[in-house]
């Protein structure tokens, strides 16, 4: 693979308005994706029935950068441009190692309904991160909406897990933090390059890290392979750290980073049916009610005008 001469990449590149047909497929892909999200912590609880959580994140890194190598190998992409692998080092901190980390060992002592509180907040953190870096301004709304939408999740979240916040807090809210920068830069660059180039270049330019520190894990941390942590490994390593986040950040390009992240707020409850179906969780009755309030902030935030 060859790196992008300075003649094809002008710093300068027009970005078409997506129309009507585009934006509609748009929204499909980004619902694709966070249907992929949804299923992460279920798929991570299963993982850690088998192996450590340093075992599991850098594993499932590993493998993700090997079918998105592959892909890109046979596809003969060119290297990114320079200008572009900042934004996709920030995309690696935050997608491919920030929060698949912290969530995991967040995990390790809190339930998969209390971990939904950081994907309940997510939407509002990314479209905050979105107009500080990329300049979206949002209406008032769309503002009033994805708060509307962030506090019926949070509190719906908060009430599955008993109302006790416990030290896994700490690892929830930073993973909030970093996965919102990963997704607003993802977004962004996904504007002028391939969403799922977008993603395989960052789990590529990981493996320096990742290698070894799966390598070193996978010798001190105990491994236990059986039906529930294998399917779980593949699914987080395949599922959401490849598959979901392209069609995710195509979904970003085409209907823009604020919108595109308000689907998400779907996304805890999603999984909370997962747990039950899965993990053998049990929901309360405010599951639906609070599915009908998402569902009325999600529409309202596609409708919105920025």
């Amino acid at each position: 693979m060859r790196a992008q001469s300075s003649a094809t990449a002008a710093p300068a590149i027009a970005v078409a308005t997506p129309g009507p047909e585009s934006r509609g497929f748009g929204t499909l892909q980004a619902a694709l994706g966070v249907v992929a999200f949804s299923l992460t912590f279920p798929a991570t609880a299963w993982g850690l029935e088998g192996f450590g959580p340093w075992s599991l994140v850098a594993v499932r890194s590993v493998l993700a950068a090997v079918i998105a190598g592959a892909a890109l190998l046979a596809l003969r992409v060119p290297l990114p441009a320079r200008r572009h692998r900042p934004g996709l080092a920030v995309v690696g901190g935050g997608v491919v190692l920030g929060f698949p980390l912290l969530t995991t060992l967040a995990l390790e002592t809190s339930t998969t309904a209390h971990a939904a509180v950081v994907v309940g907040l997510l939407p509002l953190t990314t479209a905050l991160f979105s107009a500080l870096r990329v300049g979206t301004r949002p209406s008032r709304t769309f503002w009033f909406a994805a708060l509307a939408g962030a506090a019926a999740v949070l509190a719906f979240t908060v009430q599955q897990s008993g109302g006790a916040l416990t030290t896994a807090d700490l690892y929830l809210f930073a993973a909030l933090l970093v996965c919102a920068a990963g997704y607003t830069e993802g977004g962004r660059l996904a504007r002028v390059m391939p969403g799922w180039q977008v993603i395989g270049w960052a789990l590529v330019l990981c493996l320096p890290l990742t290698v070894p520190v799966a390598a070193f894990a996978l010798v001190h941390e105990p491994v236990q392979l059986t039906a529930h942590s294998v399917t779980g490994l593949l699914w987080v390593a395949a599922g959401s750290q490849f598959v979901g986040l392209v069609v995710w950040y195509r979904g970003m390009a085409a209907i823009g980073i604020p919108k595109a992240s308000q689907l998400q707020l779907a996304q805890p409850l999603l999984t909370l049916v997962w747990s039950v179906l899965l993990l053998g969780e049990r929901l309360t009755v405010a599951a639906p009610l609070t599915a009908a309030a998402v569902l009325v902030c999600i529409a309202v935030t596609q409708r919105s005008r920025g």
